[in-house]
């Protein structure tokens, strides 16, 4: 059990999300929080499940030249509709803009994944695809006054009043829409604590379909 192995390890969460910390507590994990300013850049040519996984390495990356023997984990989040990755909105006028352009429509929420441990890294991503019902100027404002959306990618929290009474349906993960795929990374901390499971990665230069990237294995 993933629980056991992590009772005499140091584990850092790279992130100053409270979604992410209130999912790890729950899912009982002991750790602490640890961030550092990272340059959130990334390399245009990149496919969209491969944004939050660079920017996680990042993340990951910060602390671990400091903690090589913790294990570190570090996740990003970006929503992404017709192509266009939705950020984190900078004011109220470009949050209401994200979730008209959201209503009645379908639109991908991907967050990626990095754990490092010692000479182990592994990234990998979730997506889950959500659909808004239509919703009106009057409700947009209305959500965005009372809730300040301005730290969640897309403009909106899926565990808030808008994800109760304006999202039609999700397909995949719900947890991944709140910033962390819960479940796919205990399965991946399964992994980490049992190599046997690991998938040999691909030669170099390759690249596999699946959702999952080995790095230094």
């Amino acid at each position: 059990m993933y629980l056991k192995h992590l009772e005499h390890i140091d584990v850092i969460l790279a992130s100053g999300s409270p979604r992410r910390k209130q999912l790890l507590e729950d899912a009982g994990i002991r750790f602490r929080i640890l961030t550092k300013q990272v340059e959130e850049h990334y390399p245009v040519y990149l496919q969209r499940s491969e944004i939050p996984l660079y920017l996680s390495k990042i993340k990951a990356h910060s602390i671990r030249q400091d903690f090589p023997d913790s294990l570190i984990i570090a996740a990003d989040t970006v929503v992404v509709q017709r192509k266009e990755i939705l950020n984190k909105p900078s004011s109220p006028e470009e949050a209401k803009r994200m979730l008209l352009q959201l209503s009645g429509t379908m639109h991908e929420v991907i967050t990626g994944v990095t754990i490092c441990h010692k000479e182990y890294e592994h990234s990998f991503f979730e997506i889950t695809e959500v659909v808004f019902k239509p919703l009106s100027e009057k409700y947009i404002d209305h959500y965005i006054e009372h809730y300040k959306p301005f730290d969640k990618a897309g403009g909106y929290g899926i565990q808030e009043w808008i994800g109760m009474t304006g999202i039609k349906r999700i397909q995949g993960d719900y947890y991944n829409v709140m910033g962390l795929p819960v479940s796919k990374l205990i399965d991946e901390l399964e992994i980490l604590f049992n190599p046997q499971l690991r998938t040999t990665p691909p030669p170099s230069g390759e690249q596999t379909s699946s959702k999952y990237l080995y790095f230094g294995i």
